[in-house]
């Protein structure tokens, strides 16, 4: 009788052990998990998706252009979409969005065909550009075909400096201004080259992001 007793006190003994030791696993378990969650940090999200946040009296931008003559151009501002093809205000040849330099308030957003289209209305477009404003472009298929020398001319006058070697198909995006005084540091151009594009016919998709001084008074 006395064994089978110490035998039972044994058994729960090491049942009681057995559950503790579970159960103190299960809450280390928890208690971890919850600290995890406690000291876990997601990385910081900066205005359009940029990479670093921008200083003060700064605006951020990002820009991509098309992809072949499928998926339209890119233009963010200030963490606001000026132009993509899901908003669908964008087309073949070169897209535009306008700013104000001061307040980064959107001015305007247009595209302009320089494959079948006619550079005459863009270039009075460029003219009416009012000094201090932020000029973003990016081509989508074709941008390239359709501009002379006065259309390159006064692109040139915003600040680019690829704008002289755009070509068929070339993919470029750009960040300039009206009134500026140097060349634009925000410009990126991919040439048209069969040995060398990832699509039949056209380059890779370029893309850029940066942030743009405020204006001054």
């Amino acid at each position: 009788m006395r064994v089978a007793g110490a035998a039972k006190l044994v058994v729960a003994v090491a049942v009681f052990l057995l559950t503790f030791y579970v159960i103190s696993q299960v809450f280390e378990i928890k208690m971890d998990a919850s600290l995890g969650n406690l000291f876990a940090t997601k990385p910081p999200r900066y205005k359009c998706g940029i990479s670093k946040a921008c200083p003060e009296k700064h605006f951020a931008f990002k820009m991509a252009s098309g992809a072949a003559n499928v998926v339209g151009p890119k233009i963010c501002l200030e963490d606001n979409v000026l132009m993509s093809g899901v908003k669908n205000n964008v087309g073949r040849g070169i897209n535009v969005a306008l700013a104000n330099g001061k307040t980064g308030e959107v001015l305007d957003t247009k595209y302009f065909d320089m494959w079948g289209g006619d550079v005459e209305p863009f270039i009075e477009f460029l003219k009416a550009i009012q000094d201090g404003t932020i000029v973003l472009m990016g081509t989508y298929d074709d941008g390239a075909t359709k501009l002379n020398d006065e259309a390159r001319r006064l692109i040139a006058e915003l600040g680019s400096t690829s704008i002289t070697n755009l070509g068929f198909r070339d993919n470029w995006v750009f960040c300039g201004g009206k009134g500026i005084k140097t060349k634009s540091p925000f410009e990126q151009h991919i040439k048209n080259n069969k040995d060398t594009n990832k699509y039949e016919g056209w380059p890779e998709v370029v893309e850029m992001e940066g942030c743009i001084p405020q204006k001054q008074d």
